[in-house]
């Protein structure tokens, strides 16, 4: 490995002010019940969220397109599908969850009338 594949202690304090804002944010749109559409809250969060996860790829696990002749593109190809998968899942599961689960009243009557 060379020096150069180290970050420097600006890029850590970058990585570091970047992922608390990324965190505040989000944070604050959630627990001062800021007036916003639920679509858009979840917009916010989701994508902050990914943009922390490229922060941290980039200024934590010196993951960029320069290092080793450009071969750690595919590393952050690979991230960036996984990223789209998991966030694309986890908002298919929470705006479905809701019209796929049974209320417990209901459950409680089935079970009664058997």
């Amino acid at each position: 490995m060379s020096a150069q594949s180290h970050g420097s202690y600006k890029s850590y304090a970058t990585g570091f002010i970047l992922s608390v804002l990324l965190t505040a944010v989000p944070f604050y749109v959630v627990m001062a019940d800021v007036d916003i559409d639920v679509g858009w809250a979840i917009a916010i969060i989701f994508g902050l969220g990914a943009i922390q996860i490229m922060v941290h790829i980039h200024y934590f696990l010196h993951v960029t397109v320069k290092a080793e002749d450009g071969w750690q593109v595919m590393s952050l190809l690979f991230a960036g599908v996984l990223l789209a998968i998991i966030l694309a899942g986890s908002i298919w599961v929470m705006f479905h969850l809701n019209t796929n689960m049974m209320p417990a009243h209901e459950q409680i009557e089935r079970v009664r009338n058997l």
